[in-house]
């Protein structure tokens, strides 16, 4: 059963792609602004709760990304600091 339809997915999928392999520049544009007019029909019609709920999940990716790039300074902090140490020893 399952088999089924991650192939009927598959299928599907490749289908997609051969369609967007195949498609003109003009074809593309339609499409993505096709695509972004829904996604701000979507926007428009959330309630506030919805608005609040993106919002603060685009702000905790947010922080997670700072993190990550503190984390990823620090600890190049300390590979320098012992290669430094390494060589004065």
């Amino acid at each position: 059963m399952h088999e089924q339809r991650n192939s009927r997915l598959a299928v599907m999928a490749q289908r997609g792609q051969r369609r967007r392999a195949e498609e003109t520049d003009e074809q593309r544009n339609r499409r993505l602004a096709v695509m972004g007019q829904r996604s701000q029909e979507r926007r428009a019609e959330g309630t506030d709760e919805q608005r609040n709920s993106r919002l603060s999940a685009m702000v905790q990716h947010a922080r997670e990304r700072r993190l990550n790039v503190i984390e990823g300074q620090n600890q190049h902090q300390i590979q320098t600091f012992y290669a430094a140490r390494t060589v004065l020893n």
